[in-house]
């Protein structure tokens, strides 16, 4: 037979406060709340009777005590935060109250479920910080109207520093899977100008797409981008493994040219002279035709290496095809190239019924030095020395 263990005084007064503060009795609720402090009892539950029982009795300098105290016990109190916003808006500070309404929303996301109460509240939290972060929009773009700041023709660095700074878009940084240089550019797309020879390229686009098309009679020499390993752990791709809807026919892997391929496209080869690609043996360059089949999406991911970089030119564009590096989302157009950095997280869509076809190849990034270059690709060579294996290495 259980026995039922008879409650402390700390627990009884507890129970009390708490069933006075439910019966709308905040001056008796306080009073317990008080004994079970004095009866050792400091957790938060305490604390937050006492924040609420405070705040009915307008006491606002004991209900602030109370939500100081909680809020040393539990940082992210969804209550205490609330409490402590709803106090400093009362005070007529509503930029000091904005970031408790905030991290009140941050706790209640991180919670599976919420007591029905807190809802209205949390909505009431959501709003305000939508109108603070609205008035402070307008200020600023109305005083920066006033010092001669316009978007479009002010430094697109300013201009992406302002729009994190208003949280419309967020940090994006190199995030390389397999080796990371240090003190590199965290630079999205780059700026065309820095590759003379795209002119080049985008000259040759229309040869180009006729070697492309005639490789495409031979359907054969594609095979999904993501393949499977028997020798190693296979890492999750999201769908994307062995899927034949993103597809590449190669005509250099890995370093090494693909000559059955190449061989029929000695025009693509040949507008790739001057390109800067990435040589490391075994490893880079890739150059290939890339197949992205129509309602197909890419799912966010990162390269491998911030040493090099990724080139596009589209050639095949049948509607809108959308990529996004970061913060910066673009659309291919035919015979239009970039450059980007493909450590930083990116994603790609074909929103159309049709396939689209872009060629892709690596370049060294523009920052190495030649003897940084030797160096990187001494290290390569060193590591698959030791391993005696193919690295297991992808574009």
């Amino acid at each position: 037979m259980n026995e039922t263990r008879p409650l402390d005084d700390a627990t009884r007064q507890l129970q009390a406060g708490t069933d006075a503060l439910r019966r709308g009795d905040a001056r008796a609720a306080r009073a317990h709340l008080l004994q079970a402090l004095e009866s050792g009892r400091r957790d938060a539950t305490v604390f937050v009777g006492l924040a609420y029982a405070s705040l009915a009795l307008n006491d606002h300098e004991a209900k602030m005590a109370a939500v100081e105290q909680l809020l040393a016990i539990e940082p992210r109190n969804i209550r205490g935060l609330m409490l402590k916003g709803d106090h400093l808006l009362r005070q007529g500070d509503g930029r000091s109250a904005v970031p408790f309404y905030q991290a009140a929303l941050q706790s209640a996301a991180d919670e599976r479920t919420l007591p029905a109460d807190l809802k209205p509240e949390l909505e009431r939290a959501q709003q305000m910080t939508e109108r603070y972060l609205a008035e402070y929009q307008d200020h600023l773009a109305s005083a920066l109207r006033e010092r001669g700041f316009d978007p479009a023709r002010a430094s697109p660095r300013f201009t992406q520093s302002l729009e994190l700074l208003l949280g419309r878009k967020q940090v994006y940084v190199q995030q390389p899977r397999y080796f990371y240089f240090p003190e590199l550019p965290q630079i999205q797309f780059y700026d065309r100008q820095r590759f003379p020879w795209l002119d080049e390229l985008e000259s040759a686009t229309d040869d180009i797409r006729d070697e492309l098309l005639e490789l495409m009679k031979s359907p054969q020499d594609f095979a999904p981008y993501v393949q499977s390993k028997t020798d190693r752990p296979n890492k999750s791709q999201q769908g994307m493994r062995d899927n034949p809807d993103w597809s590449a026919a190669y005509l250099i892997k890995h370093g090494a040219e693909v000559t059955p391929n190449a061989e029929r496209c000695p025009r693509t080869m040949a507008a790739l002279a001057n390109a800067p690609l990435a040589r490391v043996p075994q490893r880079s360059p890739s150059v290939l035709f890339s197949v992205l089949t129509g309602g197909t999406r890419i799912p966010p991911h990162n390269g491998i290496v911030n040493t090099r970089l990724i080139c596009h030119l589209p050639l095949i564009v049948p509607g809108r095809c959308v990529f996004r590096v970061g913060n910066d989302v673009r659309e291919w157009q035919y015979g239009k190239a970039w450059v980007f950095d493909d450590t930083i997280e990116h994603e790609a869509v074909n929103t159309t019924s049709e396939t689209r076809v872009i060629l892709l190849f690596d370049i060294w990034r523009p920052e190495l030095t030649e003897e940084e270059r030797a160096l990187v690709t001494a290290l390569f060579e060193s590591i698959d020395a030791y391993s005696g294996k193919r690295p297991d290495w992808t574009i």
